[in-house]
């Protein structure tokens, strides 16, 4: 009887540990980005609402302001939209960063900016 020798495969506990960590890491970046993209989307719909219902620059700030609390956007406030009139149209431009803090000095910084139509 003749037994056939096979090498044994699969991954090694040192593989299993930094497949884990990378996993964990993923996660942890991912969860802590979701409410920052989430903030992003409703910056967006705050200022295209703001953009077409105001009829002056002040009462759009008030506006995006209004919809800011409402949506619970803490990055930017109605004071720091750049905003120029196109026509009878207003049309508003934003820019504005976010970070994580990712381990010690270590931070990962999302850059935001966008305009109305």
């Amino acid at each position: 009887m003749q037994h056939s020798l096979r090498r044994q495969r699969g991954l090694s506990f040192v593989s299993v540990v930094l497949i884990g960590f990378i996993l964990v890491a993923a996660f942890a970046i991912g969860g802590q980005s979701v409410p920052i993209f989430t903030e992003y989307m409703a910056v967006q719909k705050a200022a295209q609402k703001a953009a077409d219902e105001a009829t002056s620059v002040t009462e759009l700030r008030a506006a995006f302001d209004r919809s800011a609390s409402i949506d619970d956007i803490r990055s930017i406030n109605g004071k720091d939209l750049e905003v120029s009139k196109n026509g009878d149209r207003f049309t508003v431009h934003y820019e504005y960063e976010r970070e994580i803090g990712l381990a010690g000095p270590a931070y990962l910084v999302y850059r935001f900016n966008g305009s109305t139509k």
